[in-house]
């Protein structure tokens, strides 16, 4: 199995089908059935996970994989993405955290994991962006304070970074 697979014992799983038997003096003696399949990657252990959860939750759904060393980039291509984005990324967030946490069980080196449908991502750090920089007019108009709806802590950074370059107002 490993020849014809041309793969290492180390990077195999084996099962065990049938137990061999040695006979008597090699009489009625019967060879083991083994199935020998490659080990998954934990890429592919975290999309086959991924895969099953938008199943249980009938969405129907492609993830694609992109590994770019420090993080690793799953697209969920879907018709429904409103069932897999949810409430402002409510959802889409949901499903990068138990994602995460796969991945990433038992790992030597932490991987950031980001989970994104129809690159909304990208889209929602835009309207952060646009929205910052309008209320930080409005405050530096109106001389008051300017709060925000409760965030996740990565749409809080955004929000910090954009007004970072900004010397007329202070974030907090």
């Amino acid at each position: 199995g490993l020849k014809t697979l041309g793969l290492e014992r180390e990077s195999v799983e084996i099962t065990v089908i049938e137990e061999g038997a040695k006979g008597f003096l090699g009489i009625g003696s019967k060879p083991a059935k083994v199935e020998v399949s490659a080990k998954k990657t934990d890429g592919q252990r975290t999309i086959d996970f991924l895969n099953g959860l938008l199943e249980c939750m009938n969405v129907n759904a492609k993830c694609n994989l992109k590994d770019e060393g420090e993080k690793v980039i799953i697209d969920v291509i879907t018709d429904n993405s409103s069932a897999v984005i949810g409430y402002r990324g409510e959802v889409l967030d949901s499903l990068q955290t138990l994602t995460s946490a796969l991945y990433n069980n038992k790992q030597e080196k932490y991987k950031r994991i980001v989970v994104d449908c129809e690159n909304y991502r990208e889209k929602r750090k835009e309207t952060l962006t646009s929205l910052a920089k309008k209320l930080a007019d409005k405050a530096v108009k109106t001389g008051r304070k300017v709060n925000l709806e409760a965030m996740n802590p990565y749409e809080r950074r955004i929000i910090h970074s954009a007004l970072s370059e900004n010397d007329q107002v202070k974030t907090e």
